[in-house]
């Protein structure tokens, strides 16, 4: 079954899926950015079959964030080197790293981001460039087109209602309850009760 592509659509998040949602890239490209570049190195890494590893490899070729380098004539061999836009993926990947060790390392992870100098572990936080102040909901929000028409897509009524060609507003969760209500069956008479008492 083919998955769907996300190469048409405006998201610059689906956009970025397209090429990095496999996650087999992604692991790939957490290599990359530790230092591997030959075939075997990656393939020992990750125990991935040789023909997806040329298929996820030649896909990040040719979404631009590998290069592919010859280093070898004899026999043919190449080398993956980072492109500055594969170089650009490090925070993203260093993000997942913090929340992944956050909400899926109960144990502990095996694998953190430490300060050179000192090698004390540090934990990514996304802030803006110019202002150096952290992104938060509280101080930032989504612009553009794009946000527009998503925020006018998820805008709902807390409290949905119908309006009655006669313009009166019906409340659907009364109705709804009166609906459960009326399905409800009879309660059974007293007299009844003591007959089967008396039975």
């Amino acid at each position: 079954m083919r998955r769907k592509s996300f190469k048409d659509l405006h998201c610059p998040i689906a956009r970025s899926l397209e090429h990095v949602g496999e996650w087999w890239s992604i692991l790939i490209l957490r290599d990359a950015l530790r230092g591997a570049t030959r075939f075997e190195q990656f393939q020992r890494s990750l125990g991935i079959a040789p023909n997806m590893l040329s298929r996820r490899l030649g896909a990040l070729v040719e979404a631009g964030l590998l290069e592919r380098r010859r280093y070898s004539e004899r026999p043919p061999r190449d080398e993956y080197v980072l492109t500055p836009r594969g170089e650009d993926f490090r925070p993203v990947l260093w993000a997942m790293l913090a929340w992944g060790t956050r909400h899926f390392a109960p144990a502990g992870s095996r694998l953190a981001i430490v300060d050179c100098e000192t090698g004390t572990p540090v934990e990514p936080v996304l802030v803006d460039r110019i202002s150096g102040r952290a992104l938060t909901t509280e101080a930032f929000r989504y612009a553009g087109e794009l946000a527009e028409e998503t925020a006018k897509g998820l805008d709902k009524d807390p409290t949905p209602v119908a309006v009655k060609p006669t313009g009166r507003r019906i409340d659907r969760s009364r109705l709804r309850r009166k609906t459960r209500k009326a399905r409800r069956p009879a309660p059974k008479s007293s007299s009844s009760k003591a007959s089967r008492t008396e039975k």
